[in-house]
């Protein structure tokens, strides 16, 4: 089975939402099933009804979570040594050759993106572009907009 890159933060905050599904949610939803039974008739009984809706969705998650868990491959960036090159997990400023405008993102795991958080899918085509290439390199990345050219600024391992 194919295992996918995770960073050490991003296994971690999976982590925690696992256990606090299975730990703070699941007995919440449990207890809500049973008040719900205590109140009669299940075919007409919206808070039933409402509380298996979202142990479904709970119980989905939980699956979801341990399943990606179980395929990834934690990379702890911090561990390997600095080189000043792009690669999975590393922090990197971009600079826009015509602009100079300077963006900074971090390289993470499908699962992990945010853009609004500055971290960048190790897929898409801005990282598919960075990784590899070193401090001062420019690399150009095909946009909807068309094509735009980066200088690699600085590499971090945070």
């Amino acid at each position: 089975m194919t295992k996918f890159p995770m960073t050490v933060q991003g296994a971690r905050a999976l982590e925690d939402e696992l256990k606090h599904l299975k730990g703070v949610m699941r007995p919440q939803i449990t207890q809500a099933i049973a008040e719900a039974r205590e109140l009669g008739d299940l075919k007409e009984n919206a808070e039933y009804h409402a509380a298996r809706e979202q142990q479904g969705m709970v119980e989905a998650r939980i699956r979801d979570i341990e399943g990606r868990l179980q395929n990834a491959q934690v990379i702890d960036v911090a561990s390997l040594p600095h080189t000043g090159k792009v690669i999975f997990g590393v922090t990197v400023d971009i600079a826009n050759v015509d602009t100079d405008e300077t963006v900074t993102y971090q390289i993470v795991g499908d699962d992990e993106a945010d853009i609004k958080q500055g971290k960048l899918s190790v897929s898409s085509p801005i990282a598919r572009a960075l990784v590899g290439k070193e401090e001062g390199d420019v690399v150009t990345v095909k946009t909807p907009s068309g094509v735009v050219e980066y200088e690699i600024v600085e590499v971090r391992h945070v």
